[in-house]
Parts: C-alpha cells; sequence; structure tokens
C-alpha cells in the first residue's frame, strides 16, 4: 500500500450545528460531513440530541457509505447534532475507535468530536486510570472527554475551561450535550475550526466549504484559545489563559489538507495555492513544453504555474475519482498496479515532450518514482518536478499521519539525492520562506515543524526513529 501510505492525511473533520426548534438536524450535519469527506475516509458517525437523550450511528467508510441503509432518516429530530469523519492518526483504523465520542457522566449525555492529536494522551490516562477512569477505545479522543466529565462538577463549561490546561497538541473540538454546542480550540489555533449562521442556526466546522454546503453564512473563525459556548442563550465567547500572542496554524492546511474553495483564518486556500505555483515558476523555472498538476489538489498551482512562465497548461495524468484512500490491494501484484487505477498518463498530451510536474508534497517518493516511470513509458521526452512546499524533514504529532522520520524520503536525503531517487530531470522544492509569503495576504503564525524541526509544544519524547529506509 506504499501508494496510500505515501500521501500525507490529516487526522480528521468536525461539524456542529444548533437549531432554534427541533428538526433533522442530522441531515445538516451530514451535508456538513459529506463537503468535509476529504478530511478523513475511514470513518464517521453522527450524534443527535434528542429531548433528554443523545442517538448516534457511527461506521467504517465513506459517509454515504456509513449511511447508505437508512439510518440518517433512523435518527431523530433533535436541536442539536455533531458530526465526525476520520483518518487515524492515533488509534487504530476500526469501528470502536469511530468518533464522536459518546457517553452519560456528570454533566449528563455528551458527545465529542475531536480534529487533532495530542502529545501528552499516555500521561493523562494513566493519570485518569489512577482515579478509576474506565477506557474503551485507544483514541485520545476519549481521553479528552473523560477528562472534561471528570472536572467538570456536573457543568460542562467548567469541565472544558479546567481540562484544557492539561491538554497539549492540537485539537479542534465540538462538544455536544443535550442544551448546549462547545467549540473549542487549541492555545495555538494548530487545526482550524469556524463558525457560520443558516436562518437561525448556529454551525460549527473544521473548513468554510462546508458551511457553504449546508447553505450557511461565514461568521468568523474560533480564534486560538477561544471557547464557544452556543445554547439558547445565543454565542458566548469564553478565553483560555495564558493564550500565546501568536498563533501555530498547520501550514500544510494550505498546501494540502483543505479543500480549496475554503478560507481558513481569513487566508483563501485557492489564492495560497495559486501564490505557492507563481512563486515556484518565478524562482525555480526551467525550459519545458508543458505544465501539468498531480491532480487533484496541485492542480491550482500548476495552472497558476503555467501562467506565470507562459508555458501552456496540459493534463498529463488522469484521475480515477472512485478510488478513496482506502483502495485495498489483496495481494502484490495487485499492490504493484494499485497506481495504475487510480492514475494513467495522457499518452497523446505528453508524447515526446518536456513535462513540468507539480506536486504539493513527497512524502516517501514511492508514489513520484511510480508516476515519472509512468510519463516515461508514456513519451515524456523530460520530466521536471517542481513542489509547493519545502522538504518534509521532520514527523509530525500534531494531527498528521507521519509519526517517525522512517516515513520521510527528505530525512535522511537532500534535494539532489531525492532528485537521483525518483528518476526525474530535475527537482525543486519551494523554501520555507516562499510558502509562508504563499499565505501573504493574512498575518498569520504558522506551524512548520514538519520542515524545520520547530514545534508548539516539545516533541523530544516522540522523535525516537531515525530508521533510514532504501
Amino acid at each position: 500500500m506504499d501508494e496510500i501510505h505515501d500521501e500525507i492525511h490529516d487526522e480528521c473533520g468536525v461539524f456542529g450545528v444548533y437549531s432554534s426548534e427541533n428538526r433533522t438536524v442530522a441531515h445538516t450535519v451530514y451535508y456538513g460531513l459529506y463537503a468535509l469527506q476529504h478530511r478523513g475516509q475511514e470513518s464517521g458517525g453522527i450524534a443527535v440530541a434528542f429531548a433528554d437523550k443523545i442517538v448516534y450511528h457511527k461506521g467504517m467508510g465513506l459517509i454515504p457509505e456509513i449511511f447508505s441503509h437508512g439510518e440518517l432518516e433512523k435518527l431523530p429530530e433533535g436541536d442539536i447534532a455533531v458530526g465526525h469523519v476520520r483518518y487515524s492518526t492515533t488509534g487504530a483504523s476500526q469501528l470502536l475507535n469511530a468518533q464522536p465520542v459518546v457517553f452519560t457522566g456528570k454533566c449528563g449525555k455528551m458527545a465529542l468530536a475531536h480534529n487533532g492529536n495530542l502529545t501528552n494522551t499516555k500521561q493523562l490516562r494513566d493519570e485518569l486510570i489512577k482515579r478509576n477512569a474506565v477506557f474503551q477505545t485507544t483514541i485520545d479522543s476519549e481521553v479528552m472527554a473523560i477528562m472534561i466529565n471528570d472536572l467538570s462538577d456536573g457543568d460542562i463549561l467548567k469541565g472544558v475551561i479546567r481540562a484544557c490546561p492539561h491538554f497539549k497538541g492540537a485539537y479542534a473540538l465540538v462538544i455536544m450535550t443535550t442544551d448546549k454546542l462547545i467549540a473549542v480550540r487549541d492555545p495555538y489555533g494548530i487545526r482550524p475550526l469556524c463558525i457560520g449562521m443558516a436562518d437561525d442556526d448556529v454551525v460549527v466546522a473544521s473548513e468554510s466549504c462546508a458551511l457553504d454546503a449546508v447553505g450557511a453564512n461565514f461568521l468568523r473563525d474560533v480564534k486560538p484559545g477561544e471557547i464557544v459556548v452556543i445554547d439558547s442563550n445565543g454565542i458566548q465567547s469564553h478565553m483560555m489563559q495564558n493564550v500565546p500572542k501568536d498563533g501555530n496554524l498547520c501550514i500544510f492546511e494550505y498546501v494540502y489538507f483543505a479543500r480549496h474553495d475554503s478560507v481558513i483564518d481569513g487566508c483563501s486556500v485557492y489564492h495560497a495555492r495559486q501564490e505557492a505555483g507563481r512563486l515556484l515558476a518565478r524562482h525555480y523555472g526551467v525550459e519545458a513544453d508543458m505544465v501539468a498538476g498531480v491532480p487533484d489538489s496541485a492542480n491550482v498551482a500548476a495552472r497558476a504555474y503555467a501562467e506565470e512562465s507562459g508555458i501552456p497548461f496540459v493534463e498529463a495524468l488522469a484521475k480515477n475519482r472512485y478510488v478513496g484512500r482506502t483502495f485495498i490491494q489483496p495481494d502484490q501484484r495487485q499492490r504493484e498496479n494499485s497506481l495504475s487505477v487510480k492514475m494513467n498518463a495522457l499518452r497523446a498530451n505528453i508524447r515526446g515532450k518536456r513535462l513540468i510536474i507539480i506536486d504539493d508534497s513527497i512524502v516517501r517518493g514511492t508514489t513520484m518514482r511510480k508516476i515519472i516511470k509512468m510519463l516515461r513509458e508514456a513519451g515524456a521526452k523530460e520530466v521536471h518536478i517542481r513542489i509547493c512546499s519545502p522538504i518534509v524533514k521532520h514527523p509530525c504529532h500534531l494531527g498528521i499521519d507521519i509519526q517517525t522520520y522512517s516515513q520521510l524520503i527528505g530525512a535522511y536525503k537532500t534535494e539532489e539525492q531525492i532528485c537521483e531517487s525518483i528518476g526525474a530531470d530535475s527537482l525543486k522544492y519551494l523554501s520555507v520562506e516562499h510558502l509562508v509569503e504563499s499565505c501573504k495576504k493574512s498575518n498569520l503564525h504558522f506551524c512548520l515543524g514538519c520542515f524545520t524541526g520547530s514545534y508548539p509544544y516539545p516533541m523530544d519524547d516522540y522523535e525516537t526513529d531515525k530508521l533510514k529506509f532504501e
């Protein structure tokens, strides 16, 4: 499954709605999660507050698959609902670990959905077990839910305010009780979270594209360190103590994770990718006959590169849009053929041509190596690779599934060595400075840890794997 593991995945997407009346709020969450499907394709679920109960359904696979047998209609009408789509970075990929986490505690019925990853999960879990907590899953989200409940004294807001200082890492949360919807963003704002309004309904989502999907107007982003409570009294904001002056939004949201029609913390993902393509053309140009992107996330940058350089944009690769990240390859031969099923070269477009191929990142290098081989076999004369981000040199434990150095070709090879390894005629990466410049229309500060090794939180306990693979 090299081709699947050669992509960088974000952990998940979250969505919540608070309605002024009882209605089919589960349908709103369904369409919101559909718009966030790119953030997680392993499992998902929806929980609905109905009277004094929380009713939920969770399953493995894509949202349409999970709710393909009438499960959505079986969820009751209600006034509050939360949902989640997951790609596991911690905890095994199994139904047990699907979210939202739903349980009964001091605050009554409660559901929690989490995007991100804590770096101190083990310490918190051990502490809670000493206090007789019982865990049903292996995910950090359950640790957060139990700690919030444990410290709440029956008041969910009090529990959130008391628990958050104990959490180290990235978290964007939507939490539901039978009468409240709460949105929480960690003090560094590492993962995105925004609020919208649809008539009198309040909607919370990982990305603004999900607000658009349900007809909600963007209201604002949840601030780093902010706890937003939505109930019958309206929208109330509470700030955590000792919030850093500057946030550290994960810049990979703009490079790859987010949908290009989203706006995060005031910066358009589309415009950031456009600018990255222009900067590549301006500073890392090469003579060629055509420019193409690796579909889909690199196409915006590829078109911008073509416009800036004057070299025509021509599609070189066709993608099968019906093959997801959960594509199964039962035997070795099928594993070897899997990239051909996901992607194919457009021979008529590239035969005898010098190509510039734009992509967002290189992780292991296995997929890019096979793409270049595919293009050469289809008749490409030259293949020059341009990457819209710097070399990924370090793992991430803040919600991206690159947990070890051995997953990263950039951890032990230089740009020249990577170029030789993947078989390109030339290879250039965008510099860290140029990547930050691509988001210049904002005044944001970013987490650049996977490029520089400098994180908002100490990672010494996690940097244990220096194994090099060939």
